[in-house]
């Protein structure tokens, strides 16, 4: 195993595209090492060349993160590479947005709870020990809004996101003690390639003021590395309709059902 240096290192899990590509970018800015893991090799090789002639550090670990022994090889890889790890960036994910009776059991229900539930609790569960014997890091999982709010067509998807929440929520009070920091990210509408796999005709185009940017959100996760923090929610426009979601439930399902799932499912 190499030496540790002082330069800190974060591995970025789905960093092929979206949020995660945006993510290793601002990191290898900002000075750190950066561990690019997805399933597409193509992608992550052309992202590492970029930073390298950039002048940054990056290291391409190929991993599927519904594989919990490609986890491990992810982290022990970065390890054996640079001997630290400093930031877990868990932010693979993906969505599959149709009726739960048109999902298919394997392909898109036990993925998606693969993907964005285990394979989130398998990279933390990786890093962690490295983590608690150094006294320091910090565990960035990103979630949805649809972790805090569930709408019609988001079955399994709000699901997995919610679960993300009180995973993050329980091990933030876990690993606390050892100075270990654990975020949850709650993004609203980002422009990725989130819309190409939901696997639905059912596009809503929004408003671009209303739509954050890849780089936005990586922004905001540096931040939460920088300055700490439970959790943050955005766009900042959601945290009203998560008000009045949480205390009105009964009204809020009455709209949601009026307005959508009325006018998609009874035409």
């Amino acid at each position: 195993m190499n030496q540790p240096t002082d330069k800190p290192t974060a591995i970025i899990t789905g960093a092929s595209s979206g949020i995660g590509e945006a993510a290793a970018r601002v990191f290898a800015r900002r000075g750190y090492r950066v561990a690019l893991a997805a399933r597409r090799r193509e992608r992550l090789e052309a992202l590492a060349d970029e930073i390298r002639a950039a002048g940054g550090e990056a290291l391409v670990v190929p991993t599927d993160v519904s594989d919990a022994q490609a986890v491990e090889t992810m982290v022990q890889t970065t390890l054996d590479a640079w001997g630290r790890i400093d930031v877990l960036v868990n932010n693979a994910g993906f969505g599959r947005l149709r009726w739960l009776e048109n999902l298919h059991p394997l392909d898109d229900i036990e993925a998606q709870v693969r993907v964005n539930v285990l394979g989130v609790m398998w990279a933390a569960r990786a890093v962690l020990p490295h983590m608690i014997e150094q006294r320091r890091g910090h565990i960035v999982n990103v979630s949805s809004v649809a972790g805090w709010l569930a709408a019609p067509g988001y079955t399994i998807y709000s699901a997995t996101k919610f679960a993300v929440r009180g995973f993050t929520e329980a091990l933030r009070r876990e690993v606390s003690v050892f100075g270990v920091h654990v975020s949850g990210f709650y993004p609203g509408p980002v422009a990725t390639e989130f819309g190409e796999h939901i696997g639905s005709k059912r596009k809503a185009k929004m408003p671009d003021w209303m739509v954050l940017t890849s780089e936005q959100t990586a922004e905001m996760i540096y931040r939460m590395v920088t300055r700490p923090r439970r959790s943050l929610t955005v766009p900042w426009w959601f945290l009203p309709i998560l008000w009045f979601n949480s205390h009105f439930p009964a009204l809020s399902d009455w709209v949601q059902t009026r307005f959508y799932t009325r006018r998609l499912r009874l035409r």
